[in-house]
């Protein structure tokens, strides 16, 4: 069974950081292997991946893996992206699934996640990674669509757009025009992945995951991250780039 992977196009500009090992990985999964053998085999990691009856009933996933260092995995493309995200991202993941379980320890588990539990939840899922110029970001905080990505449109070259949130990879298997990052910016230039993975799980902390750190950028509209977007109409869709709301008195 492909378990979806089948479906992953490996020339998506979002999967160039992941492909040197995603795609054999996916490709042994293919041919039958299980995901958590296939990810075990691609790289090292800070955790083991093992099948997801490994989990103990009532035991939370990230109080297991924080415990034991293995990483419950299903044969699915969810967990086969959270993989990749381990093996290229080991100490953000890292750090994530430490103030994890820093915050189930305080608080055990409750009916709703407490902010920081729910902020490091957000950026694991659906989390993305900006590098860049200043007005850049100044402009998508504004949700001034048309100044990002038309009349800045050049700079984009000097930016860089990481989807870290694994959920957001697999929905983009099937890409669709309103798919939302939550991103979270790096206070860097770009760097190699490994340098901004050490910046990223050096800069993660409780107090400033509280305040949901995070701006929403529909992903299709990155430059060459979308054939159409080419045409500026393509950012007057107000049912997806929705425009900054004025504050209420």
């Amino acid at each position: 069974m492909a378990h979806g992977l089948e479906a992953i196009a490996w020339s998506a500009p979002w999967l160039a950081p992941y492909r040197q090992s995603g795609e054999p990985a996916a490709a042994a999964v293919l041919q039958g292997a299980t995901v958590c053998d296939a990810l075990n085999q691609a790289m090292s990691a800070p955790v083991r991946f093992v099948p997801q009856s490994e989990l103990p009933a009532g035991r939370a996933y990230e109080e297991h893996i924080f415990q034991t260092g293995n990483c419950p995995t299903r044969d699915g493309a969810h967990d086969f992206f959270n993989g990749l995200c381990w093996l290229h991202l080991p100490l953000s993941k890292q750090k994530l699934n430490q103030i994890q379980a820093a915050q189930i320890a305080a608080s055990g588990i409750q009916n709703v996640r407490g902010r920081v539990r729910d902020a490091a939840t957000l950026l694991d899922e659906n989390g993305a990674i900006f590098q860049g110029p200043d007005m850049l970001w100044e402009a998508l905080l504004a949700k001034d669509w048309q100044r990002l990505f038309v009349q800045l449109r050049p700079l984009w070259e000097q930016a860089q757009l990481l989807l870290v949130g694994h959920a957001l990879l697999e929905k983009l298997l099937a890409p669709r025009k309103g798919m939302t990052a939550h991103v979270y910016r790096a206070q860097c230039g770009v760097t190699p992945l490994s340098e901004l993975d050490r910046w990223l799980a050096q800069d993660l902390k409780p107090d400033k995951l509280a305040l949901k750190p995070f701006a929403p950028l529909p992903v299709l509209g990155v430059p060459g991250w979308c054939a159409v977007n080419a045409d500026p109409g393509f950012y007057r869709d107000a049912a997806v780039f929705r425009t900054q709301q004025p504050a209420q008195a």
